[in-house]
């Protein structure tokens, strides 16, 4: 008897459960609601703004007037709101935004002022949110595809590294994939490759050379990471390997679970790279801050809001984001084909907290939806999160440096090639050049880097993020283009950041 018959009709009961999500959505998320709040009431926060006294009337089925008491009581917040707290917590400080100290902390890019951030993560998030993510997204896979043998094989994780806390004992800060490898359930070590030990190391060069070889022997039947860096370690493997496909060094890979960044500029290459009609592909929505949507149908690429975790969500209608009281909705309110920012309070301690991310919901009954962006312009096509702050600061130094003068300028992502190389594009107009544009560039790189510390570890060494590549603008495409799109005057700008071509590629051609 194979090892995944023997799993299977264990995680049924859990599809079932899922399947509630259509017709209980409201009942299900005033129900994590409650149990936060009863939980965090004594911490700081929780005293701060009453948590002792929301309560909602039982009726029915539901907990009447509680939502609303907890929206009119806490305020909407942000990382800067947090950020003193948060300090506090990683100094150690108990039960501050959570109860009892919280040891681990996600470190992703950072704000207008900070260069990262520092995400808690708690026992409490670990368990209820992010590995009830990793189970159900096996429980989704499993339930569409009953010839599955995924168990039968080795897994192909992923994970990124982490570092002493404040040098606290037992407290940690690094990628969030690193904490649930130094907090998984050892048994699944038996089941994945690599080792923990190569796994959690800092150089991705020799990370990315170590996972080939301990993994190219294996009989690998699924993957799951982030689709730029996958696709960089498969490449080292059929480099070692010699083969011409995946599936001669793997032939019972089935299914890739990815998440962190769009998965569109990267199937081309994945499906050249595995031509097998028996290859799956589903994607995760689980940030620093919480694990937030499954992919739970093969053949629908819109992802399940996660409702029974430890995660309640709210919207904020993007036409109203940013405005002095915005229209705030729980999920039963969403509408579908509406873009919304998305604001969370987690069993880590972050309480109504805007994440950045926009989301449009195609479907209510259950709530499915797509990843839009960001609030703001960005890059993520491989993970480094630069926003259009970042840009700015980048610049300015570059100018400070060599004593140019930008007048306008657009930035966009050239997609991996066959060697899984990638690079930032940016198209700038100067009112005054620098006397060497490669001394620019290469200023605009290094303060990058400094600024971003995603940025920063995408970039090392070359291995993937290659430097950016700058071309200079003729005198006022700018300006012609905006024309072009009848977009000159008024409120219209040029797209500072995009995570599409679109954009740069219009105005090339006016180049």
């Amino acid at each position: 008897m194979s090892l995944t018959s023997i799993i299977r009709p264990l995680l049924a009961p859990r599809w079932r459960t899922i399947e509630t999500y259509a017709t209980e959505a409201e009942h299900l998320q005033l129900q994590v609601l409650d149990r936060l709040l009863r939980k965090a009431k004594n911490t700081e926060w929780g005293q701060r703004y009453g948590f002792a006294a929301i309560r909602g009337a039982s009726v029915g089925s539901s907990m009447a007037g509680l939502y609303e008491q907890f929206s009119a009581a806490v305020p909407l917040s942000d990382y800067n709101d947090m950020k003193a707290s948060i300090d506090r917590m990683r100094h150690g400080e108990p039960d501050v935004l959570w109860p009892g100290r919280v040891r681990w902390y996600a470190k992703s890019s950072g704000t207008t002022s900070d260069k990262s951030k520092f995400i808690p993560v708690s026992p409490d998030g670990l368990k209820d949110t992010h590995y009830r993510g990793a189970t159900d997204v096996v429980v989704a896979y499993l339930h569409h595809n009953p010839e599955s043998c995924v168990f039968d094989g080795r897994a192909l994780i992923l994970g990124g590294s982490h570092a002493p806390n404040y040098n606290l004992k037992h407290s940690l800060v690094g990628d969030l994939s690193a904490i649930l490898i130094e907090n998984i359930n050892p048994m699944v070590n038996l089941v994945r490759v690599p080792k923990k030990a190569t796994a959690l190391l800092s150089d991705f060069e020799l990370k990315r050379d170590r996972i080939a070889r301990e993994a190219i022997g294996k009989n690998v039947t699924n993957i799951s990471g982030v689709p730029s860096w996958m696709l960089s370690v498969l490449t080292r493997v059929m480099e070692l390997s010699g083969k011409e496909y995946l599936t001669d060094i793997w032939p019972n890979l089935e299914v890739f679970f990815h998440g962190g960044v769009a998965f569109t500029p990267y199937r081309e290459q994945y499906l050249r790279l595995i031509p097998s009609e028996r290859m799956y592909y589903l994607e995760t929505y689980n940030a620093s801050e919480g694990f937030f949507g499954v992919q739970t149908d093969p053949a629908d690429k819109s992802l399940q809001l996660m409702l029974d975790y430890g995660v309640f969500y709210e919207f904020i209608p993007m036409d109203e984001f940013g405005s002095e009281h915005p229209a705030v909705l729980p999920v039963w309110a969403v509408q579908p084909g509406k873009n919304y920012a998305m604001v969370i309070t987690t069993s880590s301690g972050l309480w109504r907290y805007m994440i950045g991310d926009t989301v449009r919901f195609t479907s209510t009954a259950p709530y499915k939806f797509v990843i839009t962006g960001r609030t703001k312009f960005f890059i993520n096509a491989f993970g480094e999160e630069l926003i259009v702050d970042n840009a700015e600061q980048g610049l300015a130094c570059a100018c400070r440096e060599t004593g140019a003068e930008v007048l306008e300028y657009t930035a966009a992502p050239i997609f991996m090639d066959e060697h899984g190389h990638c690079s930032h594009q940016w198209l700038i107009e100067f009112s005054r050049q620098p006397d060497n544009i490669e001394v620019f560039a290469d200023a605009l790189d290094r303060a990058l880097q400094d600024i971003n510390s995603d940025y920063e570890a995408k970039r090392y060494k070359d291995i993937t993020l290659q430097r950016l590549q700058l071309i200079p603008a003729r005198t006022g495409l700018f300006h012609d283009w905006l024309k072009q799109q009848g977009k000159l005057g008024g409120q219209h700008k040029v797209p500072r950041l995009s995570n599409t071509r679109e954009y740069i590629e219009q105005m090339l051609k006016l180049n």
